[in-house]
């Protein structure tokens, strides 16, 4: 381990990660959406305030009743999923090689309320073009933000863990 700026970091590790979300949590999340209490709206507002009621409303309906979170769990585990620890703080990243030797390193990043799922299309164009039709090959890792329940949160601001390639832990890229 080192000890930079006050911060242990653990160089070099990746340790694998599956998503594996308990179905209490899952069953917890239903009985909430299920429970809200839905605030009054000023008539004619809008956005001005905040989100829409209407559309705050649809979005629970969707997430009630047209998400499948444990579809996207299995897609999402399809990838090679790791932790490691960049600047003191553990990083929750998918680490997709490509088969060729020449291929460019990408390392693609998302800001918050994103995650890696957004990027599950560009998994297969990025790594394996000639399927998908003719990109550079590339190698790529995508790192999962802060706040995401692999990655640890903030405990300084300033910029993010694991933002510049140097960061990575070797044989990462």
């Amino acid at each position: 381990m080192l000890v930079q700026g006050g911060f242990m970091t653990k160089n070099s590790e990746l340790t694998p990660f599956r998503i594996d979300v308990a179905q209490a949590d899952l069953d917890d999340l239903y009985a909430r959406l299920a429970n809200i209490r839905w605030p009054d709206e000023l008539p004619g507002a809008g956005w001005d305030y905040g989100v829409a009621k209407s559309h705050l409303r649809e979005l629970v309906r969707y997430w009630q009743t047209g998400f499948e979170w444990r579809a996207v769990e299995a897609r999402l585990n399809e990838l090679p999923q790791f932790t490691t620890v960049i600047d003191g703080q553990r990083v929750h990243l998918a680490h997709l090689r490509s088969g060729a030797p020449d291929a460019v390193p990408l390392l693609m990043t998302h800001g918050w309320p994103s995650t890696i799922a957004d990027f599950l299309d560009l998994a297969g164009p990025l790594t394996e073009p000639q399927a998908h039709g003719a990109l550079p090959v590339q190698h790529r890792s995508t790192s999962c933000c802060r706040r995401c329940p692999a990655s640890d949160s903030p405990v300084r601001p300033g910029r993010r863990a694991g933002a510049s390639p140097g960061s990575l832990p070797r044989g990462s890229h």
